[in-house]
Order: C-alpha cells, then sequence, then structure tokens
C-alpha cells in the first residue's frame, strides 16, 4: 500500500509539469497570433488605409441617403372590428411587399407610397381593462392561473385580439405627417359599410341607454326626495317600516350608483363610437435606432477589413495545402 505512494506523487508531478507546459506553449502561440496580426497590418498598412477611406465615405452616403423612422398610431377597433382590422393591415403590407403603388396611391389614398417600407399591427397588453367589467374573462385568466398557464392565454392571439388598445406601426423613410399617412390610412380602415352601419346604429342605442339612465336617475332622486321628506315631517308610516325591513330604500340607492358609474362609462365610450376604428393617438418620425441606421461608416470600414483578412488567410491556407500536395 505504502510503496504506491511515491509513484502517485509523481506521476502527480509530472501531470503538473505537463500542464504548466501546454499553458506556457498556449500563451506563446497567442502572444505570436498577435505578433503576426501586428506585422500584417504594418505591411499593408497601404491597402488598410484605402480600405478604411472607402469604407468610411460608403457608409457616409448610405447613412446620409437612407434614413429611416417609426411611427406609431394607437387605435381602438369598436363594433367586433378587430379581426377587419388586422386583415386590413396584413393586406396593406402583402401590397407594400409586393410594391403596388397603384393600390396603395388609389385605394387607401396614401400619396407618396414608396415612402412606407412596412406596416403592422400589434395589441396593447392590459389585463385589467381586459377583466373590467367582464366576469367571463375574468374567470378564465382564474383558471389558467391555477394550472400556470396565465401568460400563454395573456399572450394567445385570440385573447390579445379582445384587448382594447392595438398599435399599428408602420416605417417611413421620410419624414411624414398626419395628411399624409394617418388620415388616409383610419380613413380606408372606416370605409367598411357593414361596419359603418354598426356604428350608426350602435352609437343610437347608447345614445338612447344614456336617455333612459337619465331618466330613471331622476325617477329614483323623486323616490329619494319624497322619503327625506317623510323623514323631516316625522311621520312614520307603513311605507318607512316597509322600507326598512325589506332592504328596498337601500336597493334604490345602490341602483341609484350603479347607474351613475355606468352613465360615466358610457359618457366615454360615446367618444370612441362615432368611427367604428378609432384613432386615439399617433406619435410620428421616431428616428429608428437599429444597429445599420447611422452606422455605416462605422460597418463598411470593419466589414471591408475583415474581408481583406480573410482572402489573405484564404490565400495562405492554399499556398500552403498546394505545397502539400506537390511535395507528395
Amino acid at each position: 500500500m505504502s510503496t504506491n505512494v511515491p509513484q502517485n506523487n509523481t506521476d502527480q508531478e509530472i501531470d503538473i509539469f505537463q500542464l504548466s507546459k501546454s499553458v506556457g506553449s498556449f500563451f506563446d502561440r497567442i502572444n505570436a497570433m498577435i505578433f503576426r496580426s501586428i506585422q500584417f497590418f504594418i505591411r499593408n498598412w497601404i491597402i488598410v488605409l484605402i480600405l478604411l477611406i472607402l469604407g468610411f465615405g460608403l457608409g457616409w452616403y448610405l447613412d446620409s441617403s437612407k434614413k429611416s423612422f417609426q411611427n406609431k398610431v394607437i387605435v381602438t377597433p369598436n363594433f367586433g372590428s378587430v379581426d377587419y382590422l388586422y386583415t386590413k393591415i396584413d393586406l396593406i403590407e402583402a401590397k407594400i411587399a409586393s410594391g403596388d403603388t397603384v393600390f396603395l396611391k388609389n385605394v387607401v389614398g396614401i400619396q407618396h407610397p414608396k415612402s412606407i417600407k412596412k406596416i403592422e399591427i400589434k395589441p396593447i397588453a392590459d389585463v385589467y381593462k381586459f377583466i373590467e367589467d367582464k366576469e367571463q374573462n375574468f374567470e378564465l385568466i382564474k383558471l389558467m392561473a391555477e394550472v400556470g398557464e396565465v401568460n400563454k392565454v395573456l399572450e394567445d392571439n385570440v385573447t390579445s385580439k379582445n384587448y382594447t388598445f392595438h398599435t399599428i406601426s408602420f416605417v417611413s423613410n421620410t419624414n411624414t405627417s398626419e395628411k399624409d399617412i394617418v388620415e388616409p390610412l383610419l380613413k380606408y380602415l372606416n370605409s367598411s359599410e357593414y361596419f359603418n352601419a354598426l356604428q350608426k346604429i350602435g352609437y343610437k342605442n347608447l345614445e338612447q341607454q344614456i336617455v333612459q339612465n337619465d331618466t330613471i336617475i331622476s325617477q329614483i332622486d323623486q323616490v329619494l326626495n319624497g322619503f327625506s321628506s317623510t323623514v323631516k315631517n316625522g311621520a312614520k308610516n307603513d311605507k318607512l317600516v316597509y322600507y326598512n325591513e325589506n332592504t328596498q330604500l337601500n336597493d334604490i340607492i345602490k341602483t341609484k350608483q350603479y347607474l351613475i358609474f355606468e352613465q360615466g362609462k358610457n359618457r366615454l365610450k360615446l367618444m370612441n363610437y362615432n368611427k367604428a376604428i378609432k384613432e386615439i393617438n399617433s406619435t410620428l418620425n421616431i428616428n429608428n435606432t437599429k444597429i445599420t441606421n447611422g452606422n455605416f461608416k462605422i460597418l463598411f470600414p470593419l466589414f471591408f477589413i475583415f474581408i481583406f483578412v480573410l482572402i489573405h488567410l484564404f490565400k495562405k491556407f492554399y499556398s500552403k495545402q498546394l505545397l502539400k500536395s506537390q511535395a507528395k
């Protein structure tokens, strides 16, 4: 047992020596590679300088001539028009991709269709708005949360389309304005006869509901005023006892509170009901901050140098392999 210990120690010393030797040789190779790289650029400094100047000049030209702006329009689709809205935006994107400027100009109404490079629509995730006054949506999320799939249901295409607000994003290569693109785009989206008919009916129904609720609130006020007069006069008759015992007065007050709350929501809703696709807000001409935008003057010189080094390495590899094949 004891005779194996010296042998193990010797093996360990050999292993450590070999490891340190390997590490030392690795750093030597790294140093040699760095030195050869420096030597290569010193030898070819004229070519490198020319490539840097050419790359910078080409990149500067592209940066100054190729501009890109992000534009966002927040809309809310009313009267069940969300699928119609998404279909229309997909159609416009297909026409942009195919270069159908005639459709974009004559049908959509965009006067400078070549300025638009891309358009898309995405929902604005708002779970609180999604479950507001919609018990079935709240129950659905509760059910999904119990099995750990709440994020999945919130991001699902069917669920996300039912969010209140959606963002239409489009990329343009020039500065744009509401009049140039946003107004004709919204006019096109609101050109459906079917949804225009729904809008007129829905708007009128909501107006009638507001008037009716105001009438009911007025009638409740009359009842409450009559009750207040009775209390002030001290006439606690059988009707007052009836109210107290059957909590009808409390129900009337709760009904009034509910109707006032509904009236507030209805008046806000009425503001959005004047169009099937209602514009909420637009933010235009946001400078695109992608890595290629405005950075071609840096990327092109680096790209040219990379290609030059790659060609040099390929030639060196080819010459080495040619010599080996000739030596055989």
